[in-house]
């Protein structure tokens, strides 16, 4: 008899959650579980990658207003739900005034949302022997689905963030399990909810480097035919990734005479506008270029001479290793869990989280063409393949004590070039 497994997500669209869910059940095993995926919202360029083997929930329009805007709530009539929004969002100001919050309320009115709208919700009427939050929102999982065990996973440095961590820990007490992308990220959690240190163990993003590479063939990356020193980057245009200290260096570079490094970023999201005029302030429209969304970003990595990486904090970011994958040097800032990604010096370099550091790096990195080769030649003689990573999710599900998923072999999940393609 298969277990039953349901996972869950808000959506699908392109970011690294989102592609580290697909590349995990390109590897599952569908021989010993039957998956379900609940995807609350079905939008997202990447919900017609989901696998075959996996069966997608319908859509429940009632799912979908965690992110859906007030005005569109209205206009479905979800009145309950907006009523809820409107006070978390008075709730959630107050306490970001309160506590000086340099980066306002947002994080907390996610937290805030996802707590009250999942009591809203009708609950899953079938019993899984294991349920997965993967990503937000988490507590409509915790609160209205019945398993057997529950887990839950982090992608992030919990020191981090903006949130009510009080809130947060409750939350996160709910579950059965926790599990990290990380050792970094592991640390950083523990650091910030230790009573909750029992639960957690560790689960690397999977990568498929054949689908990366096989991926980085197709397609061409538009923009990017001149012959200049091309830097990428790829990641939602956010706060979080930094991308206004790239075009602050950008500035900085263009005021030293470098004329001919052009950077490429790839990715949506909400800093886009802001981004845009800061790029027209300092006369950069032909060294910064946004391209915008891309379901295949792999093209872009593969084309580049430097991929950099310049976020304010992150998990493990997954397009670094991608873009080592392709045989690229990288340039990462030195966000707290850096070091479980990059050696500094060896397979990519580090620097400062500021303009003035990454101008450095860059030009530093396009004048040192030895240095380059030295990073590239490191990365082509690593094996990114990690599917093993399963297992430790297989014991979590059957019991296995931790550190012991190796003892069993059936738990060995080996890359294979057709699972990497799906």
């Amino acid at each position: 008899m298969k277990k039953q497994i349901l996972i869950s997500v808000y959506d699908m669209e392109i970011g690294g959650i989102e592609r580290s869910l697909i590349n995990m059940l390109e590897h599952f095993d569908y021989e010993r579980y039957e998956v379900d995926i609940l995807v609350f919202s079905h939008q997202g360029d990447l919900l017609g990658q989901l696998p075959r083997s996996v069966r997608l929930l319908l859509e429940d329009g009632r799912y979908t207003v965690f992110r859906k805007s007030m005005k569109q709530c209205l206009k479905e009539g979800r009145f309950g739900s907006v009523a809820v929004r409107l006070l978390v969002k008075l709730i959630a100001d107050a306490k970001a005034r309160r506590r000086k919050l340099s980066e306002g309320s947002g994080y907390i009115q996610l937290q805030l949302v996802s707590k009250y709208l999942s009591f809203m919700l009708p609950a899953i009427s079938k019993r899984y022997d294991a349920v997965i939050s993967y990503a937000w929102p988490h507590d409509f999982m915790a609160k209205r689905v019945k398993a057997g065990k529950k887990l839950a996973w982090i992608h992030t440095d919990y020191t981090q963030l903006q949130i009510d961590h009080e809130m947060d820990e409750a939350m996160w007490a709910k579950y059965d399990g926790i599990a990290s992308i990380s050792e970094a990220c592991t640390a950083a959690f523990i650091s910030r909810y230790p009573r909750l240190s029992a639960n957690m163990f560790m689960v690397e993003n999977i990568t498929s480097p054949d689908y990366i590479r096989d991926k980085a063939l197709e397609g061409r990356a538009e923009g990017m035919e001149c012959d200049c020193f091309n830097l990428v980057s790829v990641g939602r245009l956010s706060y979080v990734k930094g991308f206004d200290m790239a075009i602050d260096a950008m500035r900085l570079l263009h005021r030293k005479g470098i004329h001919r490094v052009k950077w490429h970023i790839v990715g949506f999201g909400g800093t886009e506008a802001e981004l845009r005029a800061k790029i027209a302030e300092y006369g950069l429209e032909q060294q910064v270029i946004l391209h915008g969304k891309k379901q295949n970003p792999y093209p872009y990595m593969a084309a580049c001479d430097l991929y950099v990486q310049p976020s304010r904090y992150e998990g493990k970011a997954v397009t670094v290793t991608e873009a080592q994958i392709v045989g690229k040097p990288v340039l990462i800032t030195n966000y707290p869990t850096s070091g479980s990604q990059v050696r500094d010096g060896v397979d990519g370099i580090i620097c400062e989280a500021n303009a003035e550091s990454l101008a450095e790096s860059i030009e530093r990195l396009y004048r040192d063409i030895p240095l380059r080769e030295s990073l590239i030649a490191a990365v082509k003689g690593m094996n990114y393949g990690n599917a093993g990573e399963l297992a430790k999710l297989y014991g979590w599900i059957e019991g296995v004590p931790a550190g012991r998923e190796e003892e069993k072999d059936e738990y060995k999940q080996p890359i294979s070039s057709a699972a990497a393609q799906g």
